[in-house]
């Protein structure tokens, strides 16, 4: 009975599988089929009573809405507004125009510039940006795309203003200032030899370390301590941020300290993309929705006295009716999308555009995204049915059978579900509850085991055909997904082998 109540409980999931990889369907048609199918079998073999099923599912999109979908349609709005305004391109020129040498613009601009996007807007933007950027400057793209895929694993879990973990915290009701901590934990050492991978990926081998360890290891720590301290004292929003700002800071003064060093021939660029000079006044232009959505992030997280009344501003409500299940919460202002929106209008207005223009992107990145939207809806709609029927409980029972040994394989999961989804976010949907759930089974920390599941997904999405394609897209190189596939292969395995292992005996040293 065990076994038959997890195939049946996997239903969904394995229908992921296949849809995606052998019948190379859509997500959006994928996703719904699978909620669709979790909503047959949670009355037809749980004994779930349909008005409860049916509400199981109404929670999962309202919790899809608002704040999941809310933040990423604020992300890439911002980001849209600046391609809109062309305060992207005038990023790009301050970025490739401050060295010559292609490993430390690979630091800058894929390592730091890419956490950055990664920590405003996610979704493809921090391998499809530094990659565009890089190969411009001339830069293989082989090498350039598979730097940029390899490096964007770790900084998921905190991408888009850390949705993938305030969305683990919502499918596992784990509150999400306890699992940020645990993510900045349990990724810390591969955050720290990130990269070096990345300027070994770039340059061909070993030997590109040859005179850039000291400025590599700056690299590393300048991003990792603030991210680290951000994500175990603040919270899960601001992590790859204010570690991508402080590392940037740090690499544009080492770089210009040794802009006389020579370059060998093989990792010089062959353009400096600045074709005209920017005053001061130019880069704040640029730099202004970024830099008040950090602010704004800031303080009202921070500050008591702005924090404390915004967050008051609520409503709670319970959707599913079974006695004693939890309340969904909408924070109506203090929540990172609205924020998030502000800023970028207020932004928006300080690059000069106006309201119709910024409401035409609005639109635009509307209309552009219905069917992530729409994806995210149902992914969490099915998981909120899973959980609510018993399939997820049953799926657990069977994994705990593995006893102690389960946090070995606990990344690998995560890895399995951004292999299919392409999402960080989903991952979490799918499979964070399951994950929390075995936790608790085997006498494991749930929270501990949650953030395995967001730093598997990261290290998935490397090897995701919707992330290769953006990054394929990005430099004008459709068609080669295979190729960067067996290239990537190798570094996916290899992470997911010590992110195990980081899972399985860390908490063993720090207890």
């Amino acid at each position: 009975m065990l076994v038959l109540n997890f195939l049946l409980a996997m239903l969904p999931i394995i229908w992921l599988m296949f849809a995606l990889t052998a019948l190379k369907m859509p997500g959006f048609k994928a996703c719904g089929i699978a909620a669709l199918i979790a909503a047959i079998l949670a009355p037809l073999y749980w004994k779930q009573p349909i008005p409860y099923t049916a509400a199981a599912a109404l929670e999962g999109i309202l919790n899809a809405l608002w704040p999941i979908c809310l933040v990423i349609i604020a992300a890439l709005f911002t980001y849209q507004l600046t391609l809109e305004t062309g305060a992207m391109e005038d990023i790009k020129q301050m970025l490739a125009g401050i060295s010559k040498d292609g490993r430390i613009m690979v630091l800058i601009v894929g390592w730091a510039f890419g956490h950055f996007m990664e920590g405003m807007a996610g979704f493809g933007t921090a391998v499809a940006i530094p990659a565009g950027i890089l190969v411009a400057l001339g830069f293989d793209p082989f090498r350039t795309i598979v730097a940029c895929l390899v490096v964007n694993a770790m900084p998921t879990a905190y991408g888009s203003v850390g949705v993938p973990t305030v969305t683990l915290g919502t499918v596992t009701g784990i509150d999400p200032l306890v699992l940020s901590p645990n993510v900045a934990l349990i990724e810390c050492l591969l955050f720290l030899i990130s990269p070096f991978v990345m300027v070994i990926i770039f340059g061909g081998g070993v030997k590109a370390l040859k005179g850039m360890v000291g400025i590599t290891l700056a690299a590393s720590l300048s991003f990792v301590i603030p991210e680290f301290l951000t994500g175990m004292f603040i919270g899960p929003q601001l992590p790859d941020i204010i570690g991508a700002v402080i590392c940037m800071g740090c690499l544009i003064f080492l770089a210009r300290a040794r802009k006389d060093a020579p370059v060998p021939a093989e990792y010089e660029a062959t353009t400096s993309g600045n074709q005209r000079e920017l005053s001061g006044g130019d880069a704040f232009r640029a730099w202004s929705p970024f830099i008040l959505i950090l602010i704004f992030l800031l303080v009202a997280t921070l500050v008591p006295a702005v924090h404390d009344p915004l967050s008051a501003i609520k409503t709670s409500v319970q959707i599913y009716p079974e006695e004693g299940a939890s309340k969904l919460t909408f924070a109506w202002v203090n929540t990172p999308g609205v924020l998030i929106f502000i800023a970028a209008f207020i932004g928006g207005l300080i690059q000069k555009a106006s309201i119709g223009t910024m409401g035409k992107v609005l639109k635009r990145t509307l209309v552009s995204n219905w069917k992530t939207v729409f994806t995210i809806c149902c992914v969490v709609a099915c998981a909120k049915i899973m959980d609510h029927s018993g399939m997820t409980s049953d799926i657990s029972a069977l994994l705990a059978q593995t006893g102690s040994f389960f946090p070995l394989v606990s990344p690998l999961i995560g890895v399995l579900g951004a292999f299919i989804t392409g999402s960080g976010t989903s991952t979490c949907v799918l499979f964070g509850g399951m994950q929390a759930m075995t936790a608790t089974r085997i006498g494991a920390d749930p929270a501990w085991l949650a953030a395995a599941n967001v730093m598997g997904a990261g290290i998935g999405k490397m090897i995701s055909p919707q992330s290769i394609a953006i990054g394929l897209a990005a430099v004008g190189m459709p068609g080669k997904e295979s190729e960067i596939l067996s290239r990537v292969m190798k570094y996916c395995v290899l992470y997911t082998v010590i992110a195990g292992l980081v899972c399985y005996f860390m908490p063993v040293f720090l207890h």
